[in-house]
């Protein structure tokens, strides 16, 4: 499939949850990071499946250092990203967040030179993600790609073109607990493992000891319900999957219902938790709803009755909404846009200013040299900055990756053995059939 190619110019309480490390929940009452959606991929499936792919080759070396000396043609680097399909929603987002970076980035330069972003669409889908993947690092030689939103998506990507090569790749969305099977593949958003183990902690805190589960059939939904299985210590009275885009899941509501389970848990996507909870309120059954984020969003809101959904829990990323760094962001955001960013702007952002930091360290400008420093320039080892200029003022012309510490709008970062990020999660609440934030959990 063609793909569209674009430039772009420029934590009251302490939760423990079982079989993580722990998480706690940050002060007080904070507001939400969502304007108009929750991305689906902590989020998003993949829409499709992953298809074969090949040999996606070397990178390329593009070129010069990162230090690169003044002037100079602009550093190159690939995202994949959904511009269309399904998940199209959340890519806008992204696409807002990586303006502002590049903004931030090429107004600092990278030693004298600037950065440039070459945008491949997913459609929202794995196939189509490979092949945009496949240019970008055959045909464009980019030594590092951030994508993709979907994780089966994410996945694909690095299965059929990167894993081979040293090529860098940095998913702005994904959060599938699969990924974290895959240290070679980064992510920014945190693994949903530590939101499916807060979803149990909440559920069981709520004094439930028996669940009903439906997900969506396929990565995502799967990696997130087997997470939250793992940390459940009650029983799983139902737990099934199902398809998407269906016109009706009754028989997933009966299934539910029929299992005597009092606590509902729903990890879908809008559309289709939309028309499961209609059809739940339609047929007068009663039961306390929990959701991963990908069942939050205004369109839910909107296609549901008033009262069909209050009382209903939802576990979702959150960016470090009580950082410095990112309320400057949110509000510079918010006079561009006219409206406050999602998380998954945050990430977007953070993945950009990441690559740069990535290139200015390197000794040289290829995928290996890139391999050596992405990891660094995020880790407690260096000295601590929270903005992309702060982070050049340190390094200078022949500063190190371990000389800075980034600490971005989304969060510490500081990626682990398995490409995992430290971040921060929001625990949501419908009242009044509004979504309102009721704490953050910072989730390492």
């Amino acid at each position: 499939m063609a793909s569209n190619d674009k430039r772009v110019p420029n934590r009251r309480d302490v939760l423990r949850v079982a079989g993580i490390g722990g998480v706690g929940l940050l002060a007080g009452c904070v507001t939400s990071t969502d304007d108009t959606e929750t991305e689906t991929d902590a989020n998003g499936g993949d829409g499709g499946d992953g298809g074969d792919g090949s040999d996606g080759g070397d990178g390329g070396d593009g070129g010069d250092g990162g230090d690169g000396g003044d002037g100079g043609d602009p550093y190159q680097i690939g995202m994949v990203d959904s511009l269309t399909g399904s998940l199209s929603a959340f890519g806008e987002r992204n696409q807002r967040g990586v303006e502002l970076a590049l903004a931030d980035v090429n107004d600092a330069g990278i030693g004298g030179r600037e950065l440039d972003i070459v945008i491949e669409d997913s459609q929202s889908e794995s196939q189509s993600g490979v092949s945009a993947a496949q240019k970008l690092v055959n045909q464009d030689e980019v030594p590092f790609v951030i994508g993709a939103v979907g994780s089966g998506v994410s996945l694909a990507i690095y299965q059929s073109v990167v894993e081979s090569t040293d090529v860098v790749q940095l998913s702005q969305n994904s959060t599938s607990p699969d990924l974290s099977n895959y240290p070679g593949l980064l992510r920014m958003s945190p693994t949903g493992r530590v939101q499916s183990g807060a979803l149990a902690q909440i559920i069981a805190d709520d004094g439930y000891d028996s669940v009903a589960v439906t997900y969506i059939n396929n990565d995502y939904g799967q990696g997130i319900t087997d997470a939250f299985v793992d940390a459940w210590d009650g029983d799983v009275a139902y737990n099934q999957s199902h398809d998407q885009g269906q016109s009706s899941y009754s028989s997933v509501v009966s299934g539910m219902a029929n299992s005597d389970a009092d606590a509902w848990l729903f990890i879908t996507y809008q559309p289709e938790f939309a028309t499961m909870a209609q059809e739940a309120y339609s047929s007068g059954y009663d039961a306390q709803f929990y959701g991963a984020d990908s069942a939050k969003g205004p369109n839910i809101i909107e296609n549901t009755p008033e009262g069909s959904l209050d009382g209903m829990k939802i576990v979702a990323p959150s960016a470090a909404i009580d950082q410095d760094n990112y309320q400057q962001f949110a509000s510079r955001f918010e006079d561009e846009f006219g409206n406050v960013p999602t998380a998954w702007s945050a990430y977007a952002y953070d993945c950009v200013v990441t690559a740069a930091l990535s290139i200015h360290a390197a000794d040289e400008f290829t995928a290996s040299a890139l391999q050596d420093t992405v990891r660094e320039v995020t880790r407690p080892e260096g000295e601590t900055v929270t903005t992309y200029a702060d982070a050049v003022e340190v390094l200078g012309d022949d500063g190190s990756a371990s000389d800075v510490d980034y600490d971005g709008v989304s969060g510490p970062i500081d990626f682990d053995e398995n490409g995992d990020p430290v971040g921060f999660l929001q625990i949501f609440e419908v009242q009044d059939h509004e979504y309102v934030s009721t704490g953050t959990i910072a989730a390492e």
